[in-house]
C-alpha cells in the first residue's frame, strides 16, 4: 500500500494554501487526473467543517468515482480526509500549514490502497511520480492564485 509523506517551504502565507486546498470544487482545474468534482453536504463541528465529496479520476483507461469525507480545521490550519466510497480499499490524506520565515511549511501526507490489483499495480510503479507531480499541482496553482509569493 502505496505511502506518500512530503514536507515543503513555500513562499506563501499558511492561509492562502489552506484556501486553496480546501477548495476541493476547484480541483478539476488543476489537479492532474481529477476529471470532476462535486461537493455532497457541508457541515459545520464544533472548530471546523465536516464537506462530504466526490472526485471523479481519470487515468489511464481508469475512470472512476470515489467519495471522501474532508474535515477542515481553520484554526489549526490542518485537513483530514477520509475515504468513504469507490474504487479504494481505503485512504487518509492529511495536510497541515505552518507559516514560517518567507511562507508556509506545508505537509502532506496520503496513504491508499485500490480495491482493483491491476489499478493498484499500475499506480505502484508511478506512485513517487504521481505523488510530486499532485503537489508540483498545487504549487502551481498558488503561483497562478497569489503570484510569485512572499519573497
Amino acid at each position: 500500500m502505496p505511502t506518500h509523506h512530503e514536507k515543503r517551504i513555500l513562499p506563501y502565507r499558511a492561509q492562502q494554501m489552506y484556501d486553496l486546498v480546501s477548495d476541493v470544487a476547484s480541483y478539476p482545474k488543476f489537479l492532474p487526473w481529477t476529471a470532476a468534482a462535486r461537493i455532497r453536504s457541508r457541515r459545520p463541528i464544533p472548530g471546523g467543517e465536516v464537506m462530504e465529496a466526490d472526485l471523479v479520476i481519470s487515468f489511464k483507461v481508469f475512470r472512476e468515482r470515489f467519495g471522501s469525507r474532508v474535515t477542515l480545521w481553520p484554526e489549526q490550519m490542518k485537513i483530514d480526509t477520509e475515504y468513504l466510497d469507490g474504487p479504494f480499499k481505503f485512504l487518509k490524506s492529511a495536510w497541515m500549514f505552518r507559516d514560517v520565515e518567507g511562507g508556509c511549511e506545508v505537509e502532506f501526507f496520503v496513504d491508499f490502497e485500490f480495491r482493483n490489483a491491476i489499478l493498484q499495480g499500475i499506480i505502484g510503479i508511478v506512485f513517487n511520480e504521481a505523488m510530486q507531480r499532485v503537489v508540483r499541482a498545487f504549487e502551481a496553482r498558488a503561483k497562478d492564485l497569489y503570484g510569485p509569493g512572499l519573497a
